[in-house]
């Protein structure tokens, strides 16, 4: 069988944002983002290309909070994980949502260079 599995490239802090998670949250974000990585979708997901096109939302709920990984996964070469975070309120914070944008530009521009 060929392995079709997608690398996870973190951007930015979402790597040590999503270790500061309590440990169920951060054990759900990486099972999910492993479904991603092999073509299934997560759990509980929706579209927020807001951010940029083509990026998803891993929507998480446990007793310690509610948590969201914001990532983009349709580069042919990786999933990238732009932003981990507890959601405080109903809405995504201003905060949050620009620091996914910034990072989702930066993923675009370095693979601009690339080719």
């Amino acid at each position: 069988m060929v392995n079709d599995e997608k690398e996870i490239r973190w951007v930015g802090s979402a790597y040590n944002d999503l270790l500061a998670f309590p440990d169920e949250p951060r054990r759900s974000a990486g099972f999910q983002l492993g479904k991603d990585e092999v073509g299934l979708d997560p759990d509980d997901w929706k579209p927020f290309d807001d951010v940029g096109v083509g990026t998803k939302e891993i929507r998480i709920r446990e007793a310690s909070g509610i948590y969201r990984v914001m990532y983009v996964s349709k580069f042919e070469e990786a999933v990238y994980v732009l932003h981990c975070f507890q959601k405080k309120t109903q809405a995504t914070s201003k905060q949050d949502k620009g620091i996914a944008e910034a990072r989702y530009r930066a993923v675009v521009n370095a693979r601009k260079t690339r080719k």
